[in-house]
């Protein structure tokens, strides 16, 4: 707000795409005009050999956060 964040959300390091759940706040969130929204997705290819083809759907489906 105003150019600073005020906290992380949510936060899930061992988030499991066949595990998909909904987390429910432990208080309201106050979103303002003018705020903003960040939402990062790390996808691990590293023990993978070849090219890694992502959908639409798949993005679509993990970024439905809000």
């Amino acid at each position: 707000r105003n150019g600073e964040q005020l906290r992380i959300i949510c936060e899930d390091n061992k988030y499991d795409f066949r595990l998909q759940e909904i987390r429910d706040m432990k208080e309201i969130l106050i979103i303002k005009p003018g705020d903003e929204i960040l939402v990062e997705c790390n996808f691990q290819t590293l023990d993978r050999s070849g090219i890694t083809f992502v959908s639409l759907f798949f993005y679509l489906q993990i970024f439905h956060c809000f």
